[in-house]
């Protein structure tokens, strides 16, 4: 009985253990939306900010609380959109100090017109906010919150209005240095601590499958991906008893003797022209099973396999890799290029597969090559929403990235483009529902006759 139940308990927690996995994993890839990242951060970080003035605020009875909206309001503003015309230390704090200043010269010169019994001069208020216009219009550090000093300046009843100018200066500065360094040391780099590809992906695996050339070409393009991190590899795997041979089948020394030449053939092609180390490996079972597990035993993390099709319907074998749970490139090369520098990628929404596309394409392109990403729109309207989301990509990759943002069908946009590029980078839809990619396949599935090759992305399932 006793064995049952720590059986049982056994079983639990293992279970737990597959949900928190599952769950953190959901997590990782939901905060690498560039939006949910910093509705996330102002969530974290504006209350901690207010929260340690009140605490300062709370040891000094001279400060006012009307301290607190504007701080709160300008706050709220530098980390919500830290990209955005607002978005300046220098001129948040400036500003903030500015229209204090404004408001209390204003209050000064109103106070002979305080008619009795009145709190707030209406001519006070009214001139503050005309003061403040001017000076951040004339001074170039227009700042909405400006404004909120400008005018609470003229209500301060617990504290002088030259402690109120003080305070806003000084938690001002508080507020700035706090989002420069969240800006500076972790926004800016956030592909560095986010994204999985920018830290891995870079021991690639490579099923050397079909017609020669095209292996090759695969094994070139997976070693070039390699090749952008230090710690790269490539590993060859060639697969015998494709046929679902079974286990215990004898195996042919010859046939396994010849396989091993030609993929330590296109190893050492692969040394000389990627310069990263490249292995060779022969495995024999069922091709799906079989890459995984030597995936799993060369301690790969991306699977790189040449673009096969059935009946114009992605090949078994693929969708198996797709649905592994390693990132994979499926590659089809139809020009015969063995350098993509012109790279064009499209991506349909912001996530994580739109992340590990640019960065691949960033790693083939170089700072040397031209990098493009693009999105489609079906109305105008969608147009600026648009730029903003590709703009937040084209930040999180060291080189140069031209954003375009075209009108009409994906499928137009890269016929009509494509010519100019030597590779086109698109997803596998792999986040989509199986009803969603019935109504509407996906956009690789609908592209036929591309003047230049082309790479289908799909991350690895947790």
């Amino acid at each position: 009985m006793l064995e049952g139940v720590l059986a049982r308990a056994v079983a639990l927690v293992r279970r737990l253990r597959r949900f928190e996995r599952r769950e953190l994993a959901a997590f990782g890839r939901w905060i690498q939306h560039t939006g949910n990242l910093l509705h996330l951060t102002v969530l974290v970080a504006v209350p901690l900010l207010i929260g340690l003035v009140t605490v300062i605020s709370n040891a000094l009875a001279e400060l006012s609380f009307l301290l607190f909206p504007p701080l709160a309001s300008g706050a709220y503003t530098l980390f919500a959109d830290p990209e955005g015309r607002y978005a300046s230390p220098w001129k948040f704090t400036v500003g903030l100090v500015v229209g204090a200043l404004c408001g209390w010269a204003a209050l000064r010169l109103s106070t002979p017109f305080l008619a009795t019994g009145a709190v707030v001069s209406p001519t006070g208020a009214a001139l503050s906010i005309f003061l403040t216009g001017v000076a951040t219009w004339l001074l170039d550090v227009e700042e909405p919150a400006a404004f909120s000093t400008a005018l609470l300046v003229l209500a301060t009843d617990d504290a002088t209005p030259e402690a109120y100018v003080t305070s806003v200066a000084v938690f001002g500065a508080l507020v700035a240095g706090v989002f420069t360094l969240w800006r500076s040391r972790f926004y800016e780099r956030r592909a560095q601590y986010l994204y999985d590809t920018a830290r891995g992906d870079d021991h690639v695996l490579v099923p050397m499958r079909g017609d020669p050339p095209a292996a090759e070409a695969t094994a070139l393009f997976g070693a070039t991906l390699a090749a952008a991190h230090d710690a790269g590899k490539v590993v060859l795997l060639g697969i015998l008893d494709e046929d679902d041979a079974p286990v215990d089948a004898p195996e042919n020394p010859v046939e396994t003797r010849e396989m091993a030449e030609r993929l330590e053939e296109t190893a050492r092609t692969v040394r000389t022209r990627a310069g990263v180390p490249c292995e060779v490996v022969v495995a024999r079972g069922v091709p799906v099973s079989t890459t995984v597990q030597t995936a799993t035993n060369t301690n790969c993390d991306l699977v790189v396999t040449p673009y096969e099709e059935d009946r114009g319907l992605l090949s078994t074998y693929v969708r198996g890799v797709f649905n592994s749970r390693f990132d994979a490139v499926a590659f089809r090369s139809t020009t015969g290029q063995r350098r993509w520098r012109r790279v064009l990628v499209t991506v349909a929404r912001p996530g994580d597969t739109a992340h590990a596309m640019l960065d691949f394409a960033a790693r083939l392109a170089g700072r040397g090559g031209s990098l493009s990403v693009c999105t489609c729109i079906d109305a105008e309207v969608e147009r600026r929403s648009a730029e903003s989301r590709l703009a937040d990509l084209a930040e999180t990759v060291d080189v140069d990235v031209e954003t375009r943002v075209a009108r009409g069908a994906v499928t137009d946009f890269i016929g009509a483009n494509a010519a100019a590029y030597d590779l086109l980078v698109v997803g596998s839809s792999g986040d989509r529902s199986r009803a969603s990619r019935f109504l509407s396949p996906p956009t690789f599935e609908r592209l036929r006759d591309v003047d230049c090759d082309v790479a289908v992305v799909d991350r690895g399932r947790p």
